[in-house]
């Protein structure tokens, strides 16, 4: 399976440079339970698209520290891509902001969190989905301050997160979404919890650092990001 990375992180700081970008977090994510499957990225945030979506089997779009309603040009594009992708029924996958863009784009919504950050590792509850493994409670890693309210018409909430309502959703046989950020390794979530710390405030990076006592289950969510595009596709 050949899969398009639509990468919309923004972050260009000397922290994001040192590491692996999104679109090597989630390739490797991806080959680590399908070593056979390959992804090309295209870096939206800066205005690359692909020229024929349609060579691809799948698309995934991964996180940012963006808004979706920051009104800039390269999110305008992407909405209307995903419109395009949704209405081929080609199978796709969002995390964090792309959770929110595909939500937005097809007639949701998206609001600050009343509560504030939601930052470092959540347990999330999921309800059956209609593809692989059943897991009813998974551990992932979160860093956001907006989420989904309001879901597009035909799709449905599949988990629920500490504040989140919202926190995945499906929309036929198509779409899979996450708030979530399955792709960050134990490492990078720990740095990036210290290297937010000043941005985000004390209260909310000690209770951060005090929730990555438990890990995330990598290779689980891993398998049913893959399991999504396998069921999608048939």
């Amino acid at each position: 399976m050949h899969l398009a990375i639509l990468m919309t992180n923004t972050d260009e700081s000397e922290f994001a440079q040192v590491r692996p970008k999104d679109g090597e977090k989630f390739t490797r994510l991806i080959n680590e339970v399908r070593p056979t499957w390959s992804c090309t990225t295209f870096s939206v945030k800066d205005g690359v698209f692909p020229k024929d979506i349609a060579q691809f089997d799948g698309v995934l779009i991964t996180g940012s520290p963006a808004s979706v309603g920051e009104g800039a040009e390269w999110i305008a594009r992407l909405l209307e891509l995903i419109r395009e992708i949704d209405a081929r029924k080609m199978p796709m996958f969002g995390a964090c902001f792309g959770h929110q863009a595909i939500a937005v784009a097809l007639g949701g919504a998206m609001e600050r969190n009343m509560d504030g950050w939601v930052h470092g590792h959540v347990f999330v509850e999921q309800a059956p989905l209609p593809w692989g493994d059943n897991h009813p409670r998974v551990g992932l890693y979160a860093s956001h301050i907006e989420q989904v309210t309001a879901l597009p018409d035909g799709a449905t909430a599949v988990a629920s997160g500490p504040g989140c309502q919202i926190a995945g959703y499906v929309k036929g046989q198509h779409i899979y979404s996450t708030q979530y950020h399955p792709e960050m390794s134990d490492a990078f979530i720990a740095d990036l919890v210290e290297h937010t710390a000043d941005y985000v405030g004390a209260e909310v990076t000690q209770v951060a650092q005090a929730s990555l006592a438990n890990t995330a289950d990598r290779a689980i969510f891993a398998e049913q990001i893959v399991q999504f595009f396998e069921w999608a596709s048939e």
